[in-house]
């Protein structure tokens, strides 16, 4: 018999529930006392605590009663303990996990932490490998939680860059590009260095909503925030995307090139680098049996542009895919935005200055976005 889903449950001497899992989930690699302690770091604390607030009360809008869970992992603990700190201030419903650190982007988080997500009203993961696109996460949400990942954050970043734009700029300049998305269907991405490819989308699909605001039910957002994106019309696009700028946690001194066909990668070329994306995609495919499912680890997933004034170019492509005047492409999985690629990994290449036509309507030329007013 399977041991059972939460492990022995137990009354401590106050009557309060003991979960032995969850327990060993959230002292697996560092417990809350420790991080207590790191909070005096080479750092100014208050900005820390200023951009912990402002996560808490302006992008989520914490209300009173709301039950939040904040997921972090080792190398995120410090920015954990700050928002969790910063949550108390609106609600006495928080609950801060440490599990241990994934291995992946799209790596599924340990079961008790997925069955807490469910749970609760608000979720917020910081943490150093991508949750977005789990089914943890679409389960959240679809039980009627707001939900922020907040995947690679430092706390230079936390406290600079990217999450000091002013958020209400950024969605009035997304809802103002959101016309130009309306009825058209291929998109097109050139640049100097050697992209060249086009691929359809489905227009009513484009995701509008990152723009830090996360305050409705079944809303979720990164941060920081600035971006507009869609899926590939799965077996639309061919042609090569040169990746100049970053992929994943890496600047690039050395272009990736991707060659597509069909809607997939086909080949991997650049060096080192593509060496270790051909070996990481290759080891999460060898993992599936299906031949046809096999491929589909490496469907082109992912398209946007980003729309963050503030973000720079830093090598993680937290931050990287948000910066004006750049797009990016990821691989790997799709389900969370409707697809059939549900590889459990998804990673993101970002291209500087790129060109890019929705048919008719140019949106960057050379890196330089055309649509300010």
């Amino acid at each position: 018999m399977p041991p059972p889903l939460f492990g022995r449950k137990e009354k401590d001497d106050m009557g309060e529930v003991i979960d032995e899992e969850i327990d060993e989930v959230v002292d697996a690699e560092s417990p809350i006392e420790e991080i207590s302690q790191t909070l005096t770091r080479s750092y100014e604390p208050e900005a820390l605590v200023q951009n912990a607030q402002f996560v808490i009360k302006t992008s989520m809008d914490i209300r009173r009663g709301e039950n939040v869970l904040i997921v972090c992992d080792p190398t995120t603990s410090e920015i954990g303990q700050a928002l969790h700190q910063a949550a108390t201030e609106r609600t006495d419903r928080v609950l801060l996990i440490v599990m241990p650190k994934g291995r992946h982007h799209g790596e599924e988080p340990p079961t008790p932490v997925a069955n807490l997500m469910r749970q609760q009203q608000v979720v917020i993961a910081p943490t150093k490998y991508s949750l977005t696109h789990t089914r943890a996460i679409r389960n959240a949400i679809r039980e009627g939680a707001r939900v922020a990942t907040l995947p690679g954050i430092t706390i230079p970043m936390f406290i600079e860059g990217g999450m000091k734009a002013d958020y209400s700029l950024i969605k009035k300049r997304i809802t103002e590009t959101a016309s130009y998305c309306r009825r058209r269907r291929t998109v097109m991405v050139k640049s100097k260095s050697g992209t060249d490819l086009e691929f359809e989308v489905n227009w009513k699909d484009w995701n509008l909503d990152d723009n830090g605001i996360c305050n409705r039910p079944r809303m979720i957002t990164n941060l920081p925030a600035g971006k507009i994106f869609t899926m590939p019309k799965e077996g639309s696009m061919n042609g090569k995307i040169v990746i100049d700028g970053s992929w994943d946690a890496n600047l690039l001194e050395t272009p990736i090139e991707l060659i597509i066909e069909d809607g997939l990668v086909v080949d991997v070329l650049g060096g080192q680098i593509a060496a270790s994306i051909r070996q990481e995609f290759g080891e999460i495919a060898s993992k599936i049996s299906n031949k046809k499912e096999k491929e589909l680890v490496w469907t082109v997933a992912e398209f946007g542009f980003g729309m963050n004034p503030e973000a720079k170019l830093i090598g993680n492509v937290l931050e990287d895919e948000k910066q004006l005047g750049t797009c990016y492409f990821s691989i790997g999985d799709n389900s969370n935005l409707g697809g059939t690629a549900n590889v459990g990994i998804h990673v993101s290449g970002v291209l500087l200055s790129p060109s890019v036509w929705l048919e008719d309507n140019q949106i960057l030329e050379n890196g330089l976005f055309l649509l300010e007013n």
